[in-house]
């Protein structure tokens, strides 16, 4: 392999390394840009620079004195286009954002289509392989990891009836979560008072027993709990 082609490879497979950390520190606290995204937008960063980094390798008269052009303008408009494709493919389900790890893997094909574009196939295959390895692998490896769960939780009490504050932290402590904040809904033409919140818990089997206590807690109205992920 050319010293070249091994500058590039180490360039690609930082910017993986770099981005799966960031990644997996947010995918660790429940945030919906996670793991494989992070991950993903670092290496077609990664691969886009490598254009403009290594424009001699693939366009030589770029070097000369003669010919005075910027091949990497058109980088970027592709990649300022493409930004609104992504974006239609991200939607809010509820109060859970889904789609994130789509737009990306949208934004990064962009990306391999440029290195196929200039005739760079050796980024390509590098920037493909890995994409691929992301999107299958780095689902196992969230999976599998330990972390934290996230949650929006909404609760519903009668007016009269609603559960005093500290009893209600204690309620949804004694089921393995910890509320991360809270907020509270209250009309007085309405007959009801409501919790809202985030909670988060580090075994994502606690669900089912808050939600049990929930339906079996007299004084409940009616509650909604929505995961937060990617």
């Amino acid at each position: 392999m050319e010293p070249e082609n091994i500058t590039i490879l180490q360039h690609l497979l930082i910017a993986l390394a770099a981005g799966g950390v960031i990644g997996f520190e947010r995918s660790y606290h429940g945030r919906p840009a996670g793991f494989r995204t992070h991950a993903l937008v670092c290496v077609a960063s990664s691969a886009l620079m490598v254009v403009a980094v290594h424009q001699g390798q693939w366009f030589p008269q770029a070097l000369s004195d003669v010919v005075r052009i910027d091949p990497t303008r058109m980088a970027q408009g592709i990649m300022t286009g493409i930004g609104f494709l992504g974006a239609g493919v991200i939607f809010k389900e509820g109060l859970t954002v889904r789609g994130l790890t789509t737009a990306a893997s949208i934004w990064i094909t962009a990306a391999i289509g440029i290195l196929a574009g200039i005739g760079f196939y050796f980024p390509l295959a590098v920037t493909t392989v890995l994409t691929v390895l992301t999107l299958a692998l780095f689902r196992w490896i969230e999976v599998l990891v330990p972390g934290e769960s996230y949650a929006h939780l909404q609760v519903r009490f009668l007016r009269e009836a609603a559960m005093p504050e500290d009893e209600f932290r204690r309620f949804i402590g004694e089921r393995g979560f910890s509320i991360a904040n809270l907020s509270y809904y209250y009309s007085a033409d309405a007959r009801f008072f409501e919790y809202q919140m985030v909670i988060r818990t580090s075994d994502a089997k606690n669900a089912r027993k808050l939600q049990e206590a929930l339906r079996e807690a007299a004084t409940v109205l009616e509650f909604r709990m929505a995961p937060v992920g990617d």
